[in-house]
C-alpha cells in the first residue's frame, strides 16, 4: 500500500483546490454527540417486549387471519400500527403513520393461491429542510411455516422476522426525539416470504410520489448469535448491497468500462456508510460486507427498491441457524425446529437496532449528496474531481474520498471546504478510485458519490 506516499504528498501541499475556489473557515466536527445519545438510548428490554408480542400472534403469515384481535397478521399490523401511533401522539403528532396495501392475485403456481391484500404500515418523520429526501428503515410483518402457502400453522417468527420489526419501532421511539432535516421512514411490510410483494407496493409509491430515496436499511433476522456451522458470535453483522444499480443502461455500463466503478454503486456505498458509522460510534462490533445483492439464492425486501434504482442494503446477522428458519415448530431426531423466541438474543437486536438508528440520523442530518461529480486526469501525474455544490443551511463543505481499487471500503479521506472542485497533485488517476461526500458541521455527512462521467481536461 502506498497510504504513507498520499498523506506525505497531501501535507506537502500538492492536493490543491480549483482556481478561485472559497474554503470554509472552519472544519467540520469529527462526530456529532448525539449519535451517542441515540446509541445508549435503544432498549434491550423494549426490543425483548417487542419481538415476545409478535411472536405471540401465534402465525404472521400474510394468508393468515386478518379479521381476529389475538391471532395472524391482521392482528400484528393492526398492533404495529398502534404502537406507531403512540409513538407519533409521544412526539406531538411528529409522525405521519398509515396503511399502505395492494390486491396481490392469486395464481395456482404461485404462493399466494387466492386474491389477498398484502398491506404494510409506514410512517413518515417529516424532514424540516428536505422534505422530499428519505432515509428508509423496514422490517417484515409476516413469518411462515415449512410451507409458504400455510396460513394456518404456527409461525412465531421471532427471529424472521419479528426481530427486525421491533427493531424499526424501536429506532422510531428513539429518533422522534429529534428532528432532521431530511424525512426518516419507518416501514413494517408484508408478503416478504411470499415474493417481496409489500416492498414492490411501496417501492411503486416512491416512484409514483417523485421520492429522493437515499437509501433503505432492510433488515431481516438481526438476533441470532449461534450459526448452524457452530460459530457463536455477537460483535460482527452482514451488511449485502449490489455492486451497481439493477437500473442502469447500457450507456452506464460503457462508461464503467472507462473510468471504473463496477463495485461503487449506490447501495454499495449506503453499505460502506453503516460500516463506517459502526466503526465510529460503536465499539467492539464490526459490519462485514457481503459483496452480493442477497445471501446466495435468496432475497429479501430490499430488493425490490434496487429493482426500482434505489440504493438499499440488507443489514442482518452474521450466523445463520437454519432450522430456526421457515419451519414448522417441531421436534424431529432430537433436533429442534422452528423460529422460537428462545433463539433471540435481544442485546444483539438492540445493537443492531442501534446501527440502523445512528446510520439514518446521520444521512438524515447530513446534507444532500453533491450532483453531477465527475473526474479527470488520464495521462498525466493528478487527478481531479468536479461537482456540482448543494444548498443545506449548516453545510460546512465536503471531503474527497480515495482508496486503492482492490480495497472494498474507503481508505482515505480529506475535508477540502466549500469548493465544487478538487485536485490531487502528484497521484496517478489510474491507481487509485475516487468520491465525494458533502458535510455538515456537525460532522453528518452524505453517502459517498462516485464519480459518474469525465471531466473536460483543464
Amino acid at each position: 500500500m502506498h497510504s504513507g506516499i498520499i498523506t506525505t504528498a497531501l501535507f506537502l501541499g500538492l492536493a490543491t483546490v480549483g482556481p478561485g475556489a472559497v474554503r470554509a473557515q472552519t472544519a467540520p466536527a469529527q462526530s456529532d454527540a448525539r449519535i451517542y445519545e441515540i446509541i445508549d438510548a435503544v432498549s434491550a428490554e423494549r426490543l425483548e417486549e417487542d419481538i415476545r408480542i409478535l411472536a405471540g400472534f401465534g402465525t404472521r403469515s400474510t394468508l393468515s387471519d386478518t379479521l381476529s384481535a389475538t391471532r395472524g397478521i391482521g392482528a400484528a399490523r393492526r398492533w404495529i400500527k398502534s404502537e406507531m401511533d403512540a409513538i407519533s401522539a409521544a412526539c406531538g403528532g411528529c409522525l405521519e403513520v398509515s396503511f399502505e396495501g395492494a390486491l396481490v392475485p392469486g395464481s395456482e403456481r404461485g404462493r399466494i393461491r387466492e386474491d389477498t391484500w398484502v398491506v404494510n404500515v409506514m410512517a413518515i418523520q417529516r424532514g424540516t429542510v428536505h422534505p422530499n429526501r428519505y432515509i428508509i428503515m423496514s422490517g417484515d410483518i409476516d413469518s411462515r411455516p415449512s410451507d409458504a402457502s400455510d396460513g394456518v400453522t404456527d409461525a412465531p417468527g421471532a427471529n424472521d422476522n419479528a426481530s427486525g420489526m421491533a427493531g424499526v419501532i424501536e429506532a422510531a421511539r428513539v429518533l422522534t426525539r429529534y428532528t432532521f432535516p431530511s424525512s426518516v421512514v419507518y416501514l413494517g411490510l408484508s408478503g416478504e416470504e411470499q415474493g417481496l410483494f409489500g416492498g414492490q407496493h411501496i417501492a411503486g409509491l416512491a416512484v409514483d410520489r417523485g421520492w429522493d430515496v437515499v437509501g433503505v436499511l432492510n433488515n431481516d433476522m438481526i438476533g441470532n448469535i449461534e450459526g448452524v456451522d457452530g460459530v457463536i458470535e455477537n460483535n460482527t453483522f452482514r451488511v449485502f448491497s449490489e455492486p451497481t444499480p439493477f437500473t442502469d443502461d447500457l450507456d452506464a455500463l460503457r462508461r464503467r468500462r472507462t473510468t471504473g466503478g463496477e463495485v461503487d454503486g449506490p447501495s454499495r456505498q449506503i453499505a460502506r456508510y453503516v460500516a463506517r458509522i459502526t466503526d465510529q460510534y460503536i465499539p467492539n462490533l464490526d459490519a462485514i460486507m457481503i459483496y452480493r445483492l442477497d445471501r446466495f439464492g435468496r432475497g429479501g425486501h430490499h430488493r425490490p427498491f434496487n429493482d426500482r434504482g434505489f440504493p438499499g442494503v440488507r443489514i442482518m446477522e452474521t450466523h445463520e441457524y437454519y432450522p430456526r428458519q421457515h419451519q414448522d415448530v417441531r421436534v424431529e431426531d432430537g433436533v429442534e425446529y422452528g423460529d422460537v423466541i428462545e433463539g433471540v438474543n435481544f442485546d444483539y437486536a438492540a445493537r443492531l437496532t442501534a446501527v440502523n438508528a445512528a446510520t439514518m440520523a446521520s444521512i438524515a442530518w447530513g446534507p444532500p449528496a453533491p450532483a453531477n461529480v465527475a473526474i479527470g486526469g488520464a495521462v498525466r501525474a493528478s487527478a481531479f474531481l468536479v461537482w456540482d455544490r448543494v444548498e443545506h443551511p449548516d453545510l460546512a463543505g465536503y471531503k474527497v474520498y480515495w482508496r486503492e481499487t482492490t480495497a472494498p471500503r474507503w481508505q482515505h479521506a480529506r475535508f477540502v471546504g466549500d469548493v465544487g472542485e478538487y485536485t490531487f497533485e502528484g497521484l496517478v488517476i489510474d491507481n487509485y478510485l475516487f468520491g465525494v461526500a458533502s458535510v455538515a458541521r456537525d460532522g453528518n455527512e452524505s453517502p459517498v458519490v462516485f464519480p459518474g462521467g469525465v471531466a473536460p481536461r483543464r
